[in-house]
């Protein structure tokens, strides 16, 4: 086994829709872990979570590296605005997010758990809205983002 990996976050992270590091990686790259998993999210202006996590099993952390990123939590919404802002929810927390500016977040999760990660979420996330998030849930958060939209530019 290699202990060493040397790479970019941004070349290696379009690899696995992110994902740097976690179980989903080869059992002898050093960037496997069941402890921990770490994401280097780009986010284009307007992109959105196509639908709520509902019944979180970790911890994440989510620190903004650059851009203007709003995080979604059961009765709360967060703006990640200067470079280092960062938030941080425990297991069961429901979540989603939007970038409201052209983004890139640095995304800590622990424990990284089988059944999550890069090979699933692209099955996930193609699932419609409707299937995890009520539609008057989600039109509150989109009536909400074109509130302060609007009140941002006044």
């Amino acid at each position: 086994m290699n202990d060493v990996y040397v790479g970019n976050a941004g070349k290696d992270a379009a690899l696995d829709r992110g994902w740097l590091l976690g179980h989903f990686k080869d059992a002898d790259d050093p960037r496997h872990s069941e402890s921990v998993e770490i994401k280097w999210g780009v986010h284009p202006r307007g992109d959105e979570r196509a639908r709520w996590v509902r019944g979180e099993e970790r911890t994440a952390l989510l620190v903004l590296v650059r851009g203007r990123f709003r995080v979604e939590l059961p009765g709360r919404s967060v703006l990640l605005a200067e470079e280092g802002d960062y938030v941080v929810w425990g297991r069961g927390v429901d979540h989603s997010w939007f970038a409201e500016e052209e983004s890139v977040v640095l995304t800590v999760r622990w424990p990284s758990v089988p059944g999550y990660g890069a090979e699933t979420e692209t099955t996930a996330e193609s699932e419609t809205a409707a299937e995890s998030e009520t539609a008057a849930e989600a039109e509150a958060v989109r009536a909400r983002r074109r509130a302060e939209s609007l009140s941002g530019e006044a």
